[in-house]
């Protein structure tokens, strides 16, 4: 049986961030990823291959994303090497100094930060460093073209809110070169897959896995320097059950050798590693879970467990139609949202905590791959008069035996003006929402209570706006349709193993080791108190950073 100095299960935000630190510290560290690796070039484009890319491994089914449906919310995580950086869109904002929030009124959904935004700048740092964070080139061609960025600034600045352009984990230019699209990156191909990279491309296919290896994902930094540092990272082994023992835990885990081949039968190994130290990364659902199904091994566990979830305020809306001035009369306004990365701006809506009113929040652009346009688009002509009238015009013309035989234009207008897609965006908010959300065991399932009324102004704030900016440009807005069904969906599912001051308040203390289990802590989204408020994978890896230095204390002391 293997014996670590830690053990560490999960390869998201905070495993990547404490598997590199702990060996870059020289410990022996083994870290359990349940996914398989997706090297740049393996992520499925086809409508077969991309049927078969979601987690269900009792029936055979590998893939990245692992869907999670409660009665109020569905969640969308990922399952691979690397975690939810292989389907994140790329952001990496610092969350908000003053959403630091210090409520401990004691009122549903109070929010208690123990940590300051002070003692993470320095970790801040180290993972943008880590990450290789560059800003979208908007200010340079071809970049300074991108209609959907151009049109978020213009309608911030209408708004009269604030700006930018995030920090981003894509590799737009080589070190002291200008930034190009799809030249290859400076020893790119030195990573744990060893295969090439190349700069972005702008196809904006980040959230299903970049095949050209242009985003700066966990598994092409931290975890090809941890295994530089020798760490020992095993795919495919999903950790079911922990216990003490009298030097540390022994963990067990199903090893699924062929997981993911298509070809002969899976057949799960059940297997034990030991370690001096245990680390739960497995995310805001996945340790929560664990943690519930393997009670009795942490027996003075917090009572604070399965509380504080939020959906980090996650919200979805669309601009459509829109139309600009020119020259005196109303044209379509192109925002082209499949050119660029996903995310390439971003504007905030202050808090009350900062100068504003309500709950704060962050409304970034949106982008998908340009097959989905074709999707779009087919559907709309295949029920469309352009069919009809051009099939009309080739009968008559075989009936007439019209001597014309160019049909490009009749073909062009079958086609349409692609307007529909070219002129639509979608928004994507985030923010503040009340973390009062509490996760439970179901009959073995994990359930979730969250009482979506107490973020009603919230999300109304939050509806409002992105219709004021759609009006800013000119089209017409919609909001995401399971909203109006009282039902949402977050792709930043936060809690569920809360920090806090003690025992009684959180499960975790800021540096994440869990109260009253000595050798065991937590580094992913579940110890947040509340929503991030922006992007969350920075604050999680930062945090991240922070408790390393703890446990790396701890081994030397």
């Amino acid at each position: 049986m293997d014996f670590f100095d830690a053990v560490v299960v999960g390869s998201g935000f905070g495993g990547s961030v404490m598997t590199f630190r702990l060996a870059e510290a020289g410990r022996s560290v083994c870290l359990l990823e349940r996914g398989k690796p997706f090297p740049p070039g393996s992520f499925p484009r086809s409508p077969r291959a991309t049927a078969a890319n979601f987690w269900a491994p009792d029936h055979g089914l590998y893939g990245m994303f692992d869907v999670w449906s409660f009665s109020d919310l569905d969640a969308v995580v990922c399952s691979g090497l690397g975690g939810g950086s292989l389907i994140y869109a790329n952001v990496l904002l610092r969350k908000p100094e003053e959403w630091f929030v210090r409520d401990d009124s004691g009122a549903a959904g109070d929010e208690y930060w123990p940590v300051t935004y002070q003692e993470l700048v320095p970790h801040y740092k180290q993972v943008e460093t880590m990450m290789g964070v560059q800003a979208y080139p908007f200010h340079q061609e071809p970049y300074r073209s991108t209609p959907k960025t151009a049109a978020m600034r213009e309608a911030a600045h209408l708004r009269g809110l604030h700006w930018e352009l995030p920090p981003l984990a894509v590799t737009f230019a080589n070190p002291g070169q200008r930034p190009v699209p799809g030249v290859p990156i400076v020893d790119g191909e030195q990573n744990l897959h060893g295969v090439p990279r190349y700069t972005c491309r702008l196809v904006g296919e980040c959230d299903i896995g970049c095949n050209f290896g242009s985003k700066n994902s966990l598994d092409l930094t931290y975890l090809s320097a941890a295994q530089r540092h020798g760490a020992d990272i095993r795919t495919c082994c999903e950790v079911r059950s922990f216990e003490p023992t009298a030097d540390g835990f022994a963990v067990s885990y199903l090893r699924r050798p062929r997981a993911g081949e298509e070809d002969g039968v899976d057949r799960p190994t059940r297997c034990v590693v030991r370690g001096r130290r245990l680390v739960l990364a497995a995310g805001a659902l996945g340790t929560p879970y664990l943690l519930m199904r393997n009670r009795s091994s942490v027996p003075g566990i917090s009572p604070a467990l399965g509380t504080h979830f939020s959906g980090n305020g996650d919200f979805l809306g669309f601009v459509f139609k829109a139309r600009e001035q020119q020259e005196g009369r109303s044209v379509p306004r192109l925002l082209d949202p499949s050119f660029g990365p996903v995310i390439t701006s971003a504007m905030r809506m202050p808090d009350a905590l900062d100068g504003g009113a309500g709950r704060g929040f962050y409304i970034e652009d949106a982008g998908y791959p340009e097959f989905v346009n074709w999707l779009v688009e087919q559907n709309v002509l295949t029920a469309s008069e352009h069919v009809l009238r051009f099939l009309l015009r080739r009968g008559w013309s075989r009936l007439t035996r019209n001597p014309r035989s160019e049909v490009g234009r009749q073909l062009s207008g079958v086609m349409g003006k692609g307007l529909l897609t070219a002129t639509s965006l979608p928004l994507l908010g985030m923010g503040r929402d009340v973390p009062n959300g509490r996760m439970r065991l179901r009959d073995g399932y994990l359930d979730l209570d969250w009482d979506t009324a107490a973020s009603d102004s919230y999300f109304g704030r939050m509806n409002r706006t992105m219709r004021e900016l759609s009006s800013k440009l000119g089209g017409r807005y919609a909001s995401d349709p399971l909203s109006h069904l009282n039902r949402l969906i977050t792709v930043h599912p936060l809690g569920g193993a809360p920090m806090g001051r003690n025992w009684q308040e959180g499960v975790v203390d800021s540096h994440g080791q869990v109260y009253g289990c000595p050798g065991l802590s937590i580094a992913d989204g579940s110890i947040m108190p509340g929503p991030v408020g922006s992007n969350p994978s920075l604050t999680i890896a930062a945090l991240a950073d922070r408790s390393a230095d703890r446990i790396i204390y701890d081994f030397k002391s």
